[in-house]
């Protein structure tokens, strides 16, 4: 049986990453983070809590949310925890309404929640295609949608952080995903036009290949490969990603909207990321 392999930083080691921004400096803000409970979203949820943030951490397992509050609270965070799934309407709106009556609303929405399963597009499933697009496509817009009209209502700025994926060079087996997050891409670029006047900026942040739990689901082989997907020749971190939205989100960044900053490594200029096994044709 082949050993079990640990990817990513736990939250040991979430609670003393060093971070070049100072204490505080989200000091006053609340901020509703989708996928809170792991990878991105949960290293994002440690960094701007311990900036000073009240954190709402959003997703569909109440026993990970349950989890990652605990961990966050032992270490003096303010935190607070609401189920939700992305894929139903129905369900974004019961959250913001919760979060408007019990939080008073929110100042910046990160959406980190999301899935995929690598697998070679010709064999997707219509199941498959539709669920990775419903959560990745309809999900983030749903959040995008809601929290925008609870700033509009209350004639307040916002800023949104979508998650998505380095779509301007090969990252392949994940299709679906890459259809999906190219979607939220384009309506970040449109929505950054249309919702200017209401003070709301939204822009995406596209990790490369970032060490997290997840990559337990992918090809052993693939995995092995992430680090020479890049330039840099390394794999990165939920931490660095965490870091990277700290700026985007907050007023450093008060002057950028419509953007997609890619934290990569310099996967986007080149390499190639495999989900699966490399086919036979493309092996040099």
């Amino acid at each position: 049986m082949a050993e079990s392999v640990e990817f990513g930083l736990n939250d040991a080691d979430l609670a003393v990453q060093p971070t070049i921004y100072g204490p505080g400096a989200y000091a006053g803000r609340t901020v509703l983070i989708s996928g809170g409970a792991g990878g991105i979203g949960r290293a994002t949820a440690w960094l701007l809590g311990r900036l000073g943030a009240k954190i709402i951490i959003a997703g569909r397992s109440a026993e990970k949310l349950a989890q990652a509050q605990q961990a966050m609270r032992a270490k003096g965070l303010v935190v607070s925890t609401h189920t939700v799934d992305i894929r139903e309407p129905s369900s974004v709106a019961t959250l913001f309404g919760k979060i408007a009556s019990d939080e008073g609303g929110i100042d910046i929405l990160v959406n980190s929640a999301g899935g995929q399963f690598p697998q070679a597009a010709i064999d997707f499933s219509t199941k498959g295609w539709n669920t990775v697009v419903n959560t990745n496509l309809n999900g983030t817009w749903s959040m995008m949608q809601q929290a925008a009209r609870g700033w509009r209502d209350a004639g307040r700025p916002g800023s949104i952080v979508s998650i998505v994926v380095v779509t301007s060079h090969g990252l392949h087996g994940v299709a679906h995903t890459v259809a999906a997050r190219s979607g939220v891409i384009g309506l970040t670029r449109a929505l950054a036009v249309e919702w200017a006047p209401l003070n709301i900026r939204v822009n995406c942040i596209a990790p490369g290949a970032i060490e997290t739990p997840g990559w337990n689901v992918y090809d052993p082989k693939a995995v092995e490969a992430y680090p020479r997907s890049n330039p840099m020749m390394r794999s990165g971190t939920t931490w660095e990603v965490a870091e990277a939205c700290a700026y985007l989100a907050g007023p450093g960044a008060a002057f950028v909207t419509g953007e997609v900053l890619n934290v990569a490594g310099g996967s986007q200029l080149w390499g190639e990321t495999w989900t699966i096994e490399r086919p036979d044709y493309f092996k040099v």
